[in-house]
């Protein structure tokens, strides 16, 4: 080979590392808003679940408060 064929290919090569490079900064970057948001998704699954409580409980008690009143339907 050249010189220049030499010299040719090893900027090919350089500007290749430089473009893997920016990938794997882009992909840590990917990486960690991924975990971000998993932690938000978390998060709302957590409340969401407290909510269902909740409202079970609130079903409960207004079940309870309709038969002390006489307000069920009799099916």
């Amino acid at each position: 080979m050249t010189d220049q064929t030499e010299s040719l290919i090893l900027e090919i090569l350089k500007r290749i590392q430089a473009d893997v490079a920016d990938m794997k900064a882009d992909l840590k970057e990917l990486k960690l808003r991924t975990t971000i948001v998993e932690g938000h998704l978390a998060g709302v699954m957590a409340s969401l679940g407290i909510m269902n409580d909740r409202m079970d409980r609130f079903d409960t008690r207004l079940e309870r408060i309709e038969r002390r009143l006489d307000l069920v339907d009799a099916h």
